[in-house]
């Protein structure tokens, strides 16, 4: 009776439903290197999902070594690279905190420490207000640590069709890990 009532109500599905898309990402190891990233199929950036997946890959490796990921962030944001802001937003975010990226992929809970499941599954999706603007594009993310998907912002590049991060949005505090709980 429910769907029913829904999809015969004019524009409900369109309000509610449409232009919602998922695309999942399985990689067996996440990217340490500039010269690893690159080496991925997704790393074309031809595929504005498969970007996001790929930040989220990279920020994995920030507590290990800031530098390299900064540099790797810099191939995904092509002619755009970290500024000094974009760094400093990073450390506040991320030091101390690796678990954030972390909790993006499946298998990641705050009970085990948002330890992700192998091989590394990431699952990015769009809404219909995600591509309401030319060139740009607003992706989203679930962690298992937040109540609703996180937001990352894209930019297309027309010369080239590839798709490059503009905006990490989905970085903000999420429950803590069970380790760090002093109330379990």
């Amino acid at each position: 009776m429910c769907a029913l009532l829904f999809n015969s109500l004019p524009g409900m599905a369109q309000l509610f439903g449409s232009g919602n898309r998922s695309k999942t990402f399985t990689f067996e190891k996440l990217p340490t290197t500039v010269e690893e990233l690159q080496a991925m199929p997704e790393a074309s950036l031809q595929d504005n999902y498969a970007t996001v997946a790929l930040t989220l890959a990279v920020l994995c490796n920030y507590e290990a070594d800031v530098d390299g990921t900064i540099a790797m962030l810099d191939v995904l944001r092509g002619p755009d690279p970290t500024s000094t802001y974009g760094k400093q937003f990073l450390r506040d975010r991320l030091q101390g905190k690796g678990y954030k990226p972390r909790s993006f992929f499946k298998g990641a809970t705050p009970d085990n420490n948002y330890t992700p499941s192998r091989p590394f599954t990431i699952t990015v999706s769009s809404n219909k207000y995600s591509f309401d603007n030319e060139n740009w594009a607003t992706l989203y993310v679930t962690s298992s640590g937040a109540d609703n998907p996180r937001p990352v912002k894209l930019r297309k590049k027309p010369s080239t069709g590839q798709w490059f991060l503009n905006d990490i949005q989905c970085l903000s505090d999420i429950r803590i890990p069970a380790e760090d709980d002093p109330w379990r």
